[in-house]
């Protein structure tokens, strides 16, 4: 499972100032953008939701079961995103909530022309290759896991909108556009890891399909920049701005992805582990994966194998 990054969570409303049990409403609102902080203290089935506006939803406590579109029901837990889209309506569970675990969740409403206005920027001043190949929202690819740098972009959101600064629609106007960008990035990322990313078109692509493919090597800038047929300046910044990570970043990513598949052996060796990753200094990946994971291979190993 990929690592999540947590949000900032408010704290809860006082009990005597609760006007409902499930889905109390806390509003934010800006002038292009309105913040909703919805908690329930009982256990409850098919709530229905609806915004007027696309809505960027996380999780901060507790678990919910959203039910979208015609897709199958899913578990939401806090480091976690869901994007919704105008007028789409979700319904939802709250399968463990009580006044002692409360669920808690962010629901940020963004007004439509700045989303419009963020992507027209985008595709003026950042074109993609390709006619077709615009900056775009994927709302088929709806839910996914906060990285660090989503999370601080909807931290950063969420402290503008509750904060009572002069300027604190300006800051906020700023940090949307950053969100919507980080949002994007985040649908490229996770296709890539499904393996649903087939833009032939993408001198990604191949880059891509390089480190999967040679994930126990140590590879190189210079490997994926021949790969994409691109000077290694070049790449780096379209890798960047594609992914929101560098190549490097990338591939440490994916290296402790697999480590963690191996780990999954109880029998398997740190060391092997190590080596079958690429890394020769079994002292620096264990370092490396603690940074990535919070413990050792060996702690991951062991939570992995006695759950």
């Amino acid at each position: 499972m990929a690592n999540k990054a947590l949000l900032f969570t408010p704290a809860l409303t006082h009990e005597k100032s609760l006007k409902t049990l499930v889905e109390n409403r806390t509003i934010f609102s800006l002038d292009h953008c309105e913040l909703n902080i919805f908690e329930t203290y009982q256990k409850s089935d098919l709530v229905p939701l609806k915004f007027n506006d696309l809505v960027v939803t996380s999780m901060l406590r507790g678990k919910k079961v959203m039910h979208l579109f015609e897709d199958p029901s899913f578990e939401y837990l806090p480091g976690e995103t869901v994007i919704v889209p105008s007028n789409a309506e979700m319904k939802i569970d709250f399968p463990e909530a009580s006044k002692d675990n409360p669920t808690q969740c962010i629901a940020l409403a963004i007004d439509n022309q700045i989303i419009t206005n963020t992507l027209d920027f985008l595709n003026e001043k950042y074109p993609k290759e390709g006619k077709s190949n615009l900056w775009k929202l994927d709302h088929e690819n709806y839910f996914f896991y906060n990285n660090v740098e989503l999370a601080g972009t909807i931290n950063k959101l969420i402290k503008e909108c509750m904060g009572n600064s002069l300027t604190k629609d300006a800051l906020a106007d700023l940090t949307l556009q950053e969100l919507i960008i980080r949002i994007i990035q985040t649908q490229t990322t996770k296709r890539f890891e499904n393996e649903t990313f087939l833009d032939s078109n993408s001198p990604i692509t191949p880059a891509i399909e390089y480190i999967k493919s040679n994930i126990r090597e140590t590879i190189n800038l210079k490997d994926l920049s021949d790969k994409a047929c691109m000077s290694t300046t070049s790449f780096y910044r379209y890798f960047k701005r594609e992914l929101g990570m560098s190549p490097i970043e990338y591939i440490l990513n994916e290296k402790i992805k697999y480590a963690k598949k191996l780990l999954s052996n109880p029998n398997i060796q740190v060391n092997e582990v190590s080596y079958a990753t690429g890394f020769e200094d079994c002292n620096y990946f264990i370092r490396l994966f603690k940074k990535y994971e919070g413990v050792t291979p060996k702690q991951y190993q062991l939570m992995n194998y006695n759950g």
